[in-house]
């Protein structure tokens, strides 16, 4: 089992709207950085355990919990010219960009913000609190999700 944590602005789709979907699942489609890709492409199985965390937000964090519900698979969003995430050079033949289907699993009880897991030292290995990281997918190692959870 993999642990993984993947970033998404609350006011575009949040941890609210995954509940609301229907079967409680939704395509985690436009991501377009390549080490993201190969993330969702390569690495993330069905059964892996998600972080779901709000950013570019007031308060950003970790706001609940999704599990990988579909492997990766081609991200259709990039041929479709009226779609948002639109990519002229992907082609349906050889894809460029991937996505994966993910499904609610709960809310955490709170909330469990960046500057609460910044002033955690057992957290200092955390890629998230790392400094100049910007990726919107990331794994996280047992042992920091472990430590995340125990502070709900």
């Amino acid at each position: 089992m993999n642990y993984w944590l993947m970033k998404s602005e609350p006011d575009v789709f949040g941890i609210d709207d995954l509940c609301k979907a229907p079967g409680k699942t939704e395509p985690w489609d436009g991501v377009r950085n390549y080490q993201a890709r190969n993330m969702m492409r390569d690495d993330m199985k069905k059964g892996d355990l998600v972080f779901f965390y709000h950013s570019n937000c007031k308060e950003p964090g970790i706001a609940g919990i999704m599990k990988i519900a579909r492997e990766g698979y081609p991200d259709h969003t990039a041929f479709e010219p009226k779609e948002k995430y639109f990519d002229p050079k992907s082609d349906p033949g050889n894809p460029r960009w991937y996505m994966v289907d993910v499904r609610y699993v709960r809310k955490l009880k709170r909330v469990i913000t960046l500057s609460e897991l910044k002033q955690n030292p057992e957290l200092s290995g955390l890629p998230l609190v790392r400094r100049g990281n910007r990726l919107s997918i990331m794994p996280i190692n047992k042992r920091h999700w472990d430590l995340i959870l125990a502070l709900e």
